[in-house]
């Protein structure tokens, strides 16, 4: 009697945790879905994976839909085409958007970011003192680092540095390696990349906040946020607005919570404790927390400083920062 009642308590609890799965199931398939682009071993899939993994967008009401690609410009490619609703991306691409007649814009979210970076046993006297270096430049001839870091020199000791040294222009993975195996003395890289060489023992020389800081600019400006068309985000304000805080939400999970780290652990690729250290650690501090009028003055200095560094080949049609560049709703 007491084994056929156990057997029937079993399957009545197994057949309410199938109802119940199937219930969530059948909820999660009438949510409104977002699609988002990142890149396929980008930093933001640390975000990415909190979100999936406590379902933080099911509970906030939609359904998070994760597209990995391979590039920045297959991002950009996949935002235009439609192919997605929201990238990652700079605000300076935004501001040349829409300069173009484009309706991108952004929300703020990351001021994470990277540097200069010197062998340790190279002796600087001041940040500028490169003259007759071979410097390493992730990004590109118009990285933004690179160019607010002559800007400052220029400001700051009247040194046209891109004169001073000889440039190598390297993805960052072979930078990183390059400076590793000595054959470079200094880069300029991506924060991630910092971490790792900070953690092998280069000295940074001066990070993007304290160049930014020496031209004048008082105010941390994130660089980084969540790129979408206006017109989707005034379609669908309450979805944007899910997605934001959604995102903000995962965000704060990894600034507090060490066993989150423990679990994406492996998506960081650390090699090992003092590499994941360091990645923790300057992922924590690159939060500015607000964005109001004061972010935004300071964003169009940056710009403008920008645009005369880059020229066209940046800023495209922009002169200045473009009106609708940042989503500034809730």
């Amino acid at each position: 009697m007491v084994r056929m009642f156990s057997a029937a308590l079993r399957r009545s609890l197994f057949s309410a945790t199938v109802l119940i799965a199937t219930s969530f199931s059948a909820l999660a398939n009438e949510l409104p879905v977002v699609k988002v682009g990142v890149l396929k071993f980008g930093t933001i899939n640390w975000e990415m994976d909190v979100v999936k993994r406590h379902k933080l967008d099911e509970k906030a009401g939609f359904v998070l839909d994760i597209t990995p690609l391979a590039s920045k410009n297959a991002s950009s490619v996949a935002l235009q085409g439609d192919a997605v609703d929201v990238i990652f991306s700079d605000w300076v691409w935004v501001s040349r958007q829409r300069a173009a007649g484009k309706t991108y814009t952004l929300s703020p979210t990351s001021a994470t970011a990277g540097g200069v970076y010197a062998a340790s046993n190279l002796t600087l006297s001041s940040p500028c003192d490169i003259s007759g270096e071979t410097l390493g430049i992730a990004g590109g001839s118009v990285d933004k680092t690179w160019l607010l870091y002559q800007a400052y020199c220029e400001a700051k000791e009247d040194k046209a540095i891109s004169e001073l040294t000889e440039q190598q222009f390297v993805a960052p993975p072979l930078l990183n390696k390059l400076l590793m195996q000595n054959k470079v003395p200094l880069g300029i890289n991506f924060w991630h990349y910092g971490a790792r060489l900070k953690a092998a023992g280069f000295q940074p020389v001066i990070s993007l906040d304290e160049i930014v800081e020496g031209l004048g600019i008082n105010t941390q400006v994130p660089m980084l946020g969540w790129v979408f068309d206006e017109k989707w985000a005034n379609a669908n304000p309450s979805l944007v607005s899910a997605f934001l805080k959604t995102s903000e939400e995962a965000r704060a999970l990894l600034r507090a919570s060490d066993d989150e780290w423990d679990v994406i652990r492996p998506l960081t690729k650390a090699e090992n404790d003092d590499v994941f250290n360091a990645l923790k650690a300057a992922y924590r501090s690159g939060f500015s927390g607000t964005f109001g009028d004061e972010q935004l003055k300071a964003a169009a200095q940056i710009f403008d400083i920008l645009a005369k560094e880059g020229g066209p080949k940046l800023v495209g049609e922009s002169t200045s920062l473009s009106d609708g560049t940042f989503w500034l709703q809730p």
